[in-house]
């Protein structure tokens, strides 16, 4: 089979539709429609008609005036049917409960997509100046400790292939976007058994992240969020990480007996 027999056919009006539902979630809120001309590029015309058959669907709610679109509540009824459908789900939020309960710390559960992160689940921690982040939100993989447990995983040319072309954008002032100082951050997290972040996402914030090991490379990470202080001294990152570490272990075993891959 040839190589230009293997690329998918597109249907323009459905990748126009799944575009205008990216672009709107990432506004994360409502969006002038002239904003959301700009964004996608679309013709005028054939974006007024998708967003008419859009509203007509409940996939999109426009404002009063109509200047101005955003998500529908169907969107959240089709995403939450991802969560839903998720068999390791469950027992991962039940071993995130334990390790908040173990460390005191909020913890997050999440998949590589792409070269993102996705966050599945997460369990705060009642604790003043808690870190929180919604599921559903995603991240790039470079910055996280999540995705650089999970791109540890990788060989360099594997986790470099995965990242965005051309130069990493930076979250924060500590975001790592050298490629090199990243290569070698990677080679250290898989030395080490757990990766580390500093403020790379979220001021004031870091994180300790381990893979689940059910899957070979594995998919799947959790990670622990606590104020910079905490996450800068070392011996308080080994204890947390050997945490996560003996529960993450324990969930990718019952993974696998229930045969969840």
């Amino acid at each position: 089979m040839s190589a230009a027999a293997e690329e998918p056919r597109m249907v323009k009006s459905a990748q126009r539709a799944l575009v205008v539902l990216e672009v709107l979630a990432d506004a994360k809120g409502a969006i002038p429609v002239t904003e959301l001309h700009r964004r996608t590029g679309f013709p005028r015309s054939s974006l007024h008609q998708l967003l008419h058959t859009m509203i007509a669907m409940q996939w999109v709610e426009p404002s009063a005036n109509g200047t101005s679109v955003r998500l529908a509540g169907r969107a959240l009824l089709v995403g939450t049917s991802y969560l839903d459908a998720d068999l390791a789900l469950p027992y991962a939020v039940h071993t995130l409960e334990e390790i908040r309960e173990d460390t005191g710390y909020t913890v997050h559960y999440a998949r590589l997509d792409g070269s993102h992160v996705l966050y599945l689940a997460t369990r705060e921690t009642t604790e003043p100046h808690r870190a929180t982040s919604r599921v559903g939100r995603r991240l790039p993989a470079y910055a996280t400790a999540l995705g650089k447990a999970l791109l540890a995983e990788l060989t360099s040319a594997e986790a470099d292939a995965l990242l965005p072309p051309g130069p990493l954008t930076a979250l924060t002032e500590r975001t790592i976007t050298d490629r090199d100082a990243l290569a070698r951050e990677l080679e250290e997290t898989r030395k080490r058994g757990y990766s580390v972040e500093h403020e790379q996402n979220t001021r004031g914030i870091g994180c300790v992240s381990v893979t689940v090991p059910y899957r070979i490379p594995a998919t799947d990470a959790i990670s622990c969020s606590m104020p910079l202080a905490d996450a800068e001294n070392t011996r308080t990152t080994d204890k947390v990480a050997t945490v996560l570490q003996k529960h993450a272990q324990r969930l990718a075993t019952r993974l696998r007996a229930e045969g969840i891959r």
